[in-house]
């Protein structure tokens, strides 16, 4: 089969299209036929070496990239098709069980390795059975990006009606959804982004103020409109340029949430400064670690179709690429000129 790998870290120009071994379904697992696969910052990560020394998403060499797929159970393996309805306390396998998989079903996954491919190996608890009529790039965008938007909304930090939020990079794939979501929880919602043209695509999601962070302090403009109190939490996918200004723009014992590094990786953080901003309270989530059961993936993904389904959650697909035209796709996503998700085509 084709899949895109590289063989050292470092740019765009490392991924090849090579041919690798068909993968076949071990225990627990579950072979997927991919239709598409998701293109995200993580990929970027891994590309380059930042998660070399990651234990959450480890980077062995050569590496098969990609952490999200969506496509066709080709292949079962044994154990692949249990059907358990026990919660994460409820069976024996920790709520691990397969969700009454067959072969044929149309599924989608992330936080798996290795979707840029024509054949993936997924443990089946991973797995989320598409509903009718909703469209295989739409359940594969929902996935990785989906995903973090509803965890950061519903756990990281509950938003709840008369909160505040602040949304970096408002337009990009995450954070049009991250929009929705939160407005969706009754809050109030500031974003940034970097143009007029991405600002008007922030505003359609529906943010209340948008803040062109090129043109003007973010932190300013933050406290203008919150009136010098903060905003209870700031969701900061930028990392380096903005942690310092997103740990100011807090209320006193507000929620900084570092979940990305577009601009590079916040490496310190000064304990000090999380006192004298405020006493608040700082932390870089996993997206793996709010999906730890098949019924916790199931229960999000469940609220992202449902809303999409409803009309209230809108899937910006910016452009779809041919599995060949990874590296341009990385390019893309690193130009910082992305205004939706990319996609990658199998076949």
């Amino acid at each position: 089969m084709r899949a895109v790998v590289i063989k050292e870290f470092g740019g765009p120009e490392h991924l090849e299209l090579v041919d690798v071994p068909e993968p076949v379904a071990e225990a627990g697992q579950a072979v997927v036929k991919l239709e598409y696969a998701g293109i995200n910052f993580i990929d970027i990560y891994m590309r380059s070496g930042r998660y070399a020394r990651s234990a959450t998403y480890k980077t062995p060499l050569p590496m098969t990239l990609g952490m999200e797929g969506g496509g066709v159970v080709a292949a079962l393996g044994p154990g692949a098709s249990g059907t358990s309805s026990g919660g994460s306390g409820g069976s024996a396998s920790g709520g691990r069980d397969a969700a009454g998989l067959r072969v044929g079903d149309r599924v989608a996954y992330c936080i798996v390795r290795g979707s840029y491919a024509e054949y993936a190996a997924v443990p089946a608890w991973r797995l989320v059975k598409i509903p009718d009529g909703l469209p295989m790039p739409v359940a594969t965008a929902l996935m990785l990006q989906g995903l973090t938007a509803h965890y950061l909304t519903h756990s990281a930090f509950r938003l709840e009606p008369g909160h505040s939020c602040l949304v970096h990079a408002g337009a990009g794939g995450v954070g049009q959804l991250l929009i929705q979501q939160a407005k969706q929880c009754g809050a109030l919602v500031i974003a940034t982004t970097g143009s007029a043209e991405k600002a008007a695509i922030a505003r359609a999601c529906g943010a209340d103020h948008v803040i062109l962070y090129r043109e003007t302090d973010f932190r300013e403009q933050v406290m203008q409109v919150t009136g010098g109190a903060g905003v209870n939490v700031v969701y900061d996918s930028v990392g380096r340029d903005t942690i310092d200004r997103s740990i100011r723009s807090l209320k006193k014992r507000g929620v900084c949430i570092n979940y990305g590094g577009a601009s590079g990786l916040v490496e310190s953080i000064n304990p000090l400064e999380l006192g004298e901003a405020g006493s608040i309270f700082f932390t870089r989530p996993h997206l793996a670690d709010y999906l730890q059961t098949r019924e916790e993936i199931a229960a999000r993904a469940a609220d992202l179709f449902a809303a999409h389904a409803a009309g209230r959650l809108r899937v910006a697909i910016e452009r779809e690429y041919p599995l060949a035209d990874a590296a341009e796709a990385h390019r893309h996503i690193e130009g910082g000129r992305t205004k939706g998700k990319l996609l990658l085509r199998i076949c």
